[in-house]
């Protein structure tokens, strides 16, 4: 990095005027991150002013130069686009903001709406600012910031998108869904060159609002905020949670769909993810037979998001498939690894990255049982715990019906294959994290009996899932081995009442014999690596709504 009087070039940016660091640029051959241009875009119109915050254009260039700039402690110099993204997939020509059918086109152009009361912040993630958006975590502290994420202002030179999908629900094709409530505000280029897309949930109304008001209240931002991050802290691929802001609008709502409407608050969490595109997405554009509109934004896909697929290879799409099929295993078993059930897998729910998204009715199971179901609107049970892997299978045969009428007879038949694989996929990735959850190395057969018949003493005891490995984790052979579980492992306690609770104990101290190289301290620190002592659990996140409402929002910062 060229520097100048033993400081980096860039920190020369908060001292020049625009055509001083133009001739820098120049001079030094690389764009400067700090170095900008100011985008008007006329016509457009919307309830939200515009921020006079610079538009990072170089955030955008391939090739832009990095720095060791320190996190920023202001708003001056930090900036979003959306040009990367609209520059490549239209938008919707209509610029009004009402609720309607949208064809052609990926994104509808809508400001967020803010609130008419005062908006307090409550929550911010110190880490998703510091690491991920180079903010210094006092900008958190300042009224533009506020603005910012309560949807208030805009970013000069960004243009706020809703994303236009469909997706089957409950296993019934929905048509038309999209962002009914939440706003795509900007990419933001962070230091370490990845590009993150910043939406806003809860902040209006769009042209997908369907019958919404655009709103989310206070209780289910909360749960959002904590859960997104606490899945990501658990190892869980996952959008993040930026900040929580909470005003005195009224909104109201049916928490439990029998009728009984209550007021709540209005909220709105600013979320971030590499991408927000769903399985959704491209199913929208293959049933309305805008088979161009599909190639485009596959291919932009594939090109941001997909690196180890040649977007110029004629078997493109097979490989795009292939990739989520197998990540999509991955997924849903390390889901099922820490016991979290997502209560609403919807194909407009399931991200293309296959990261989790969209955090509705999810739980975590507390004692072990296949058929827990976190949503109380899921009558027939058909999201419980034990069959989202069924379910991941189902919205990826979805995936691959929307891929169908770009593909030749040969690449049907390949992608069809690849589908049918998936269960094999899942079932040893999942075994794979069973096994790493009870210390077991190498490849023994028997391995997933083993894992099987713990879980069916842990149903029949309905012990604990979490503290029954986390203990697991803790006690020694010997004290297993006596059968004389101490009351400090109270779930492992639980199990032993089982009568086959000793032909299980005697199979798997058998199993740890085989582990090469191995020793029981050892094995206990490894298992303790993967076996969480503190998942979300729903009284957890309770308390903290409960506390939150009353205006107490220790409990969301405990476990910020």
């Amino acid at each position: 990095m060229t520097q100048r009087s033993g400081f980096p070039f860039c920190c020369l940016t908060r001292r020049l005027r625009i055509p001083q660091l133009l001739l820098l640029c120049v001079t030094f051959s690389c764009v400067c991150h700090a170095l900008f241009c100011f985008l008007v875009q006329p016509g457009l119109e919307g309830s939200t002013n515009l921020f006079h915050l610079l538009s990072n254009k170089s955030n955008q260039e391939q090739g832009y130069c990095e720095t060791e700039a320190r996190l920023a402690s202001s708003l001056d110099f930090w900036t979003l686009s959306s040009e990367n993204l609209i520059a490549v997939l239209p938008v919707d020509p209509v610029k009004e903001n009402y609720v309607r059918k949208v064809k052609n086109c990926i994104f509808s152009i809508a400001f967020p709406t803010p609130f008419k009361s005062r908006v307090r912040l409550v929550a911010v993630s110190k880490e998703v600012l510091e690491d991920i958006l180079d903010l210094d975590l006092s900008v958190s502290e300042t009224d533009a910031f506020i603005q910012l994420v309560s949807g208030e202002k805009i970013v000069f030179g960004s243009i706020p998108l809703t994303h236009r999908y469909g997706g089957h629900q409950f296993g019934i094709w929905a048509d038309q869904l999209g962002d009914g409530r939440a706003h795509l505000i900007g990419i933001y280029r962070n230091r370490q060159g990845e590009k993150w897309e910043l939406q806003l949930k809860g902040s209006g109304k769009t042209p997908y609002s369907r019958n919404g008001d655009g709103r989310a209240v206070l209780r289910s931002s909360v749960r959002e905020f904590l859960c997104s991050e606490a899945m990501h802290y658990l190892g869980i691929p996952t959008s993040r949670a930026a900040s929580l802001v909470v005003s005195d609008d009224e909104v109201w709502r049916d928490q439990f769909y029998n009728g009984n409407i209550v007021k709540e608050r209005g909220a709105v969490v600013l979320r971030v993810a590499k991408s927000w595109f769903r399985i959704g997405s491209l199913e929208i554009l293959s049933h309305y037979g805008e088979l161009d509109l599909l190639r485009s934004l596959l291919d932009f896909i594939i090109q941001e998001h997909f690196p180890s697929v040649n977007v110029q290879e004629p078997n493109r799409y097979v490989d795009f498939f292939s990739i989520v099929v197998s990540e999509t295993a991955q997924l849903i078993a390390l889901w099922m690894s820490v016991g979290f059930a997502h209560g609403v897998c919807n194909t407009d729910n399931f991200s293309l990255l296959s990261i989790t998204i969209d955090y509705g009715p999810f739980g975590f199971m507390e004692a072990y049982n296949p058929d827990f179901v976190p949503n109380a609107s899921d009558d027939e049970r058909r999201y419980k715990i034990g069959n989202q892997a069924n379910i991941g299978m189902f919205n990826l045969n979805k995936l691959l019906q929307a891929l169908n009428p770009l593909l030749d007879r040969g690449q049907k038949h390949l992608a069809a294959q690849i589908l049918e694989g998936y269960p094999v996929l899942y079932y040893t990735r999942f075994t794979e994290l069973f096994k790493a959850k009870l210390g077991l190395l190498g490849e023994r057969k028997g391995d997933g009996d083993l894992i099987a018949f713990l879980l069916h003493l842990m149903e029949k005891t309905e012990a604990d899932f979490t503290m029954t490995f986390r203990q697991l984790s803790e006690i020694t052979q010997s004290q297993l081995q006596e059968l004389d579980i101490p009351q400090q492992f109270w779930a492992l306690k639980m199990i032993s009442k089982h009568q086959l609770f000793p032909a299980w104990v005697s199979q798997y101290l058998l199993r740890l014999k085989s582990n090469m190289n191995d020793s029981d301290s050892e094995r206990r620190k490894r298992m303790t690596t993967v076996n969480p002592r503190y998942v979300l659990k729903n009284w957890m996140a309770e308390s903290a709504v409960q506390k939150a409402e009353r205006n107490d929002f220790s409990e969301v910062l405990k476990h910020c």
